[in-house]
């Protein structure tokens, strides 16, 4: 008979969105466990993908030291924002919904015709006034839909129309683009290497682009998808022209609205996995071949799990290895069946139907949930052990 006594478990769960923070995530795992099995080891990986909860996934991973300062959210008001130096200070992390996310926004604030990434823009500045030469920038979770304008604004690009006026604000104004001024742009970008880290590969215009995909999450609807959609496709015309880069069609150029051909185009940066960008920096490879049980999460199994997730990056390391797999949902969402396969086994918390529980709530089912699945593995014999 197999002992689980000493049951090695990595635990690398992603943020329940609204609920728990990653790091809170992986707390309450762990906890949940260790109180039914209190000789298991485990090692604790917070995952992200780009979006809320990359900063601190990274630091977690790597160390460093968690920043704050003053900057502007996407409608130009101050807000208190992190993002993190990580070790040997030439490192930086910076989440574009620090400051441009929508959780900065109410629900009946949201305005994807004027809202700005002008405050990410400053979070970079901050990171490049101490010297930082490589920088992660997470693009998830923005409640923008500008390119990048806002952005490019902050570090000192200006956007002219035909008058030679500075164009104010948001997506909307991109359509009066008539040239971009880099005179005046932070000559600290010339030594810059610059990492988009995002979850989805989406066009910038189009039909599965920035503004038909995301814009309606951001308050837009079926005439300002157009509006800004038109804008956005101007906008790649005069970058083509001005900075000499093509960033129309480029996969990932429409992660957070627009945001990635916006660092591409001014920062010249390459898009990677957001998960494979905190999955490398944190050895998740040699972690999954150390344990003997795998397990990983988000808030919300579906359709979207299956095209970058985390829990999928994942589970699919942990299948290539041999390891079995858990996964715990806080709900399951329409098309979950399209990532199911690269699970051992789904538990969720609920069905969705119902409100989001407290902190301390969410945290207590999500330790339950772990719990009964790791007990099915068992009964099972999936799981397997070192003989003591």
């Amino acid at each position: 008979m197999t002992s689980t006594a000493d049951l090695r478990v990595l635990v690398a769960p992603q943020e329940l969105k609204g609920t728990l923070t990653a790091v809170e995530a992986a707390d309450a795992i762990a906890t949940g466990l260790r109180a039914v099995h209190p000789r298991w080891h485990f090692d604790l990986l917070p995952m992200a993908d780009g979006g809320p909860g990359t900063t601190d996934a990274l630091l977690a991973a790597l160390g460093g030291e968690r920043r704050t300062m003053t900057a502007h959210d996407p409608l130009m008001r101050p807000v208190e924002a992190a993002w993190g130096v990580l070790p040997g200070r030439r490192r930086a992390v910076i989440e574009c919904a620090a400051a441009s996310g929508l959780l900065r926004l109410r629900a009946d604030e949201l305005d994807s015709r004027r809202a700005t990434s002008f405050g990410t823009g400053e979070l970079i500045a901050a990171a490049l006034a101490e010297d930082v030469e490589e920088l992660i920038i997470g693009l998830g979770g923005s409640a923008t839909n500008d390119g990048g304008a806002g952005m490019a604004q902050a570090l000192g690009f200006r956007l002219l129309d035909a008058r030679g006026r500075d164009l104010e604000r948001g997506g909307a104004a991109l359509a009066r683009l008539d040239r971009i001024d880099a005179a005046e742009a932070d000559r600290a970008l010339r030594r810059l290497r610059c990492v988009g880290a995002t979850d989805v590969s989406n066009p910038l215009c189009g039909p599965a682009g920035a503004s038909a995909v995301y814009g309606p999450q951001k308050g837009a609807d079926a005439a300002a998808i157009a509006e800004l959609d038109a804008a956005l496709s101007h906008f790649a015309t005069i970058v083509k022209r001005d900075l000499r880069v093509d960033v129309l069609d480029l996969p990932g150029a429409g992660a957070a609205g627009g945001l990635g051909a916006g660092i591409i185009a001014f920062l010249g940066a390459t898009l990677e996995s957001g998960a494979r960008v905190v999955g490398d920096a944190a050895g998740i490879e040699s972690r999954i071949a150390a344990t003997d049980l795998v397990i990983t999460g988000e808030g919300r199994l579906d359709g979207q799990t299956a095209y970058g997730k985390a829990p999928r990056y994942v589970a699919e390391l942990a299948q290539a290895a041999g390891r079995p797999v858990l996964c715990i949902a806080g709900a399951l969402g329409e098309g979950y069946e399209a990532a199911a396969s690269v699970f051992t086994l789904i538990e969720a918390l609920s069905d969705g139907a119902g409100p989001l529980p407290t902190r301390e709530e969410a945290a207590r089912q999500l330790g339950a949930a772990s719990v009964r699945g790791v007990q099915v593995l068992i009964d099972r014999g999936t799981i397997i052990a070192p003989v003591d």
